[in-house]
């Protein structure tokens, strides 16, 4: 048996979240409130996981600062081993500058600081064998990205990837992405990312991700109507999921008056819902029922991490939308 079931690698940030009435291309706003939480794409999402219970690990680096000692502390409260987070004495712990407006838009300005220097003698290859799954998001510079590829070429196939480029990693365009798409067992992007990348909208760029090798790919969607089927009914659709084995729409099963804080964060509890699904060995129907749960779940406080739910908290919900026990 695996001694991990999932190890996330990728940036960690201070998200500072400044919440306004509207984001302005120029001009002059009142903040409506300002919080710091902890952040980083493929961290969130491990987090997640560690919270349901699965086993966690994670690689990545933080400074020798009160922020990166902050950052490290809250994997370790959620059960993530941090035993492969490398603190660079010299620099300040990435950070996010996150503005937010009340109808769920955002503005991310990303200043990677450690981030930038974590580098191949940082990372233990043995440690990823590990895992069952290694589940990458995107740095800023292109000597982690190179980096990422070459842990991504070397791993070996006992080894399922899972990826969340971001849209970092997605204006890089399908060619650069090769690499890792032939090997991707998941590929998570959101609808505007799935354009930067493939230059299609949900259904046919992941049909083009499929082709290149990605074994699932899901696409988180907000909360897009769509007519599924000819003549079929417009539902409310959170997320789409094209795999070899068929193509499924995830419906929201929000109900009216449930709270939306805040929408930082979404996409990585989507992420960690259908992956406990993956490890649990769910059908993949069930894995994007899991997903949403974690997102509206993450949506209803402030922050990336603030909502995520216990196993217990998960699998009442879940219960209570499928009639079946987790």
């Amino acid at each position: 048996m695996k001694s991990f079931e999932v190890v996330g690698m990728g940036a960690m940030n201070l998200d500072q979240l400044f919440r306004v009435d509207q984001i302005l291309v120029d001009g002059e706003a009142p903040v409506k409130g300002f919080s710091y939480y902890p952040g980083g794409s493929a961290a969130n999402t491990v987090c997640g996981l560690a919270k349901l219970g699965v086993r966690t690990g994670f690689v990545g680096a933080v400074g020798g600062d009160e922020a990166g000692r902050a950052l490290i502390d809250d994997l370790v409260k959620c059960g993530v081993d941090v035993s492969q987070i490398r603190v660079k004495k010299a620099v300040k712990t990435g950070s996010t500058i996150c503005l937010a407006d009340q109808r769920g838009r955002r503005s991310l300005y990303v200043m990677p600081g450690a981030n930038s220097l974590l580098a191949p003698d940082d990372v233990d290859l043995a440690y990823a064998h590990r895992a069952a799954v290694i589940h990458l998001s995107s740095f800023l510079d292109d000597l982690q990205f190179e980096l990422q590829r070459k842990i991504v070429a070397e791993l070996s196939n006992d080894v399922r990837i899972s990826f969340a480029p971001g849209a970092v990693y997605a204006s890089k365009g399908m060619r650069q992405l090769i690499p890792f798409l032939e090997r991707t067992h998941v590929l998570f992007l959101n609808r505007s990312e799935m354009k930067l990348l493939t230059g299609d909208d949900f259904a046919e760029g992941a049909r083009k991700c499929l082709d290149l090798g990605c074994q699932t790919v899901v696409t988180t969607l907000g909360l897009s109507r769509i007519r599924p089927g000819a003549g079929g009914r417009e539902a409310v659709v959170a997320g789409h999921i094209l795999s070899l084995e068929g193509e499924y729409l995830v419906e929201s099963r929000a109900r009216k008056g449930e709270p939306v804080v805040g929408t930082l964060g979404a996409g990585d509890a989507f992420a960690a819902g259908f992956l406990y699904g993956l490890v649990k060995d769910k059908e993949l129907p069930q894995c994007g029922l899991l997903a949403e749960i974690m997102a509206r779940f993450c949506v209803a406080r402030m922050g990336a991490r603030e909502g995520l739910p216990s196993l217990a908290e998960l699998s009442e919900r879940y219960y209570l939308e499928s009639g079946e026990r987790l």
